[in-house]
């Protein structure tokens, strides 16, 4: 029974739409009164149909809303509609229409007045913190050999610059150790001769055994110890090239090495960067430069400051977003390598002309606003519209400061004029000879409505 009721209900109010748009049709095709072209004293028409006027008084035959007494001059402010809708260039499928106080009431219209104002643009972007490349070190030797022992032996270790790390067995190393001390015997046997060209020769193979040693990375301090020592020293002692942090320790006590392995790297975070992603119809705003604030899920509350230093020169295909990288110092080594981060970035733009942004009805293909004109007349007006701001849109061309434009309301008014615009296409003749059909032709159940 409730399905029935259901469809019965559902039956009636299609015939009732049927009827109303039926009789609306015959009613602008056919002589239905419009403003102005009923005569008498006193008139009568509907807040939510003003088009729809009569004689005396009644039920709209549309929506069944009793009809009001109007003014003397709503007639004439109605006629000129065509004349309002004139002042800007017409749009395909909109019309300019009059709307009643009462109505205006009824769909909680509201207008806002077109402005020009400084417009500050917020960007929004997440990024990654990563350390900064140019704070980074790899420690490699230059000699293949062992491992013999680990000083900083876990992933993590804070270390000082000139700290041991690891020390090393190279048998060519031993030997190389082994000239220098030979040379350096020589040399000093050699620097009472009688003969300077013997003494500067002991001296060169002196000179050339410790630049080997040198090129080798073996520090100064070392090849004093073996000096000292008056014998090689069988391990060489690699340092920490910075102060910081070992990233990575791939190696292992006893592991043979070469010149092309990595041994430790050392990150100097007390500067970092943060890799951030930017939407892509952002691109045009984002500068080398810019400063930014950098907030953290870990840290509520607390916001880093920095300045983009560097930004790629492609888009992302996938994600459509384009990368920027920024420089933040970290005190207190809050940032984290591997954090997520959120950027924001303020933009002033200036002063630009703007309007709320609910004002503006986007389409896809234009944008249109409403403009209020006097006498309850609404225009359609296509803009130009620009960057959008928080409940601000940027107009381009259209519109200028001090026009009054519908900023709430707009959707019922957007539905009136494209309504209109449908029944005036409906109601043109549709042959040059329909024009001067005879009056008479009209049903005469259509010469007054309610008479």
């Amino acid at each position: 029974m409730k399905l029935l009721r259901r469809r019965w209900v559902w039956l009636l109010l299609l015939v009732l739409v049927l009827s109303v748009g039926t009789y609306t049709y015959c009613g602008i095709r056919m002589g239905s009164p419009s403003v102005g072209a009923v005569t008498g004293k006193t008139r009568y028409h509907c807040p939510m149909h003003p088009n729809y006027i009569s004689d005396h008084p009644g039920d709209c035959p549309i929506c069944g809303m009793s009809l009001v007494p109007i003014a003397e001059d709503t007639g004439t402010r109605a006629a000129t509609t065509g004349n309002i809708a004139d002042a800007g260039p017409k749009i395909a499928g909109q019309a300019t229409i009059y709307l009643s106080p009462e109505k205006q009431q009824l769909i909680g219209l509201r207008t806002a007045r077109v402005r020009r104002e400084p417009m500050v643009k917020t960007l929004l972007a997440v990024g990654q913190v990563t350390a900064d490349e140019t704070r980074v070190s790899r420690v490699f030797s230059k000699v293949s050999g062992w491992v013999e022992k680990l000083y900083v032996n876990f992933t993590g270790a804070t270390v000082k610059r000139g700290q041991p790390l690891l020390a090393i067995y190279s048998p060519e190393l031993v030997s190389t150790q082994e000239e220098y001390l030979l040379a350096l015997r020589a040399s000093q046997r050699l620097k009472g001769s009688a003969f300077s060209e013997i003494a500067g020769g002991g001296d060169s193979l002196l000179a050339a055994t410790r630049r080997r040693l040198e090129l080798w990375d073996v520090p100064a301090s070392e090849i004093r110890r073996i000096e000292q020592a008056g014998h090689p020293i069988k391990t060489l002692t690699l340092y920490s090239p910075a102060s910081g942090y070992v990233m990575e320790k791939p190696v292992l006590e006893g592991q043979k090495i070469d010149p092309s392995t990595s041994l430790m790297t050392v990150a100097d975070l007390g500067k970092v960067w943060v890799q951030a992603e930017f939407y892509e119809q952002d691109a045009s705003l984002v500068h080398v430069g810019d400063r930014a604030a950098l907030t953290l899920n870990a840290y509520p509350g607390r916001t880093w400051t920095g300045t983009i230093d560097y930004i790629y020169p492609s888009v992302d295909p996938q994600t459509r977003t384009l990368r920027a990288r920024l420089r933040f110092a970290n005190p207190g080594m809050l940032l984290k390598p591997g954090m997520y981060a959120n950027l924001t970035i303020e933009k002033r733009l200036g002063n630009r002309l703007t309007v709320p942004e609910d004002s503006v009805l986007d389409s896809g293909t234009r944008q249109i606003v409403f403009l209020s004109r006097d006498g309850g007349h609404f225009e359609p007006r296509q803009v130009t519209v620009g960057e959008r701001t928080d409940g601000r849109r940027q107009i381009l061309s259209g519109l200028k400061a001090g026009d009054v434009i519908v900023s709430s309301g707009n959707f019922l008014v957007d539905s009136e004029s494209r309504l209109k615009s449908a029944l005036e296409q409906m109601a043109a003749p549709s042959t040059p000879d329909a024009k001067h059909a005879s009056p008479k032709a009209a049903p005469s159940g259509h010469a007054g409505h309610g008479s």
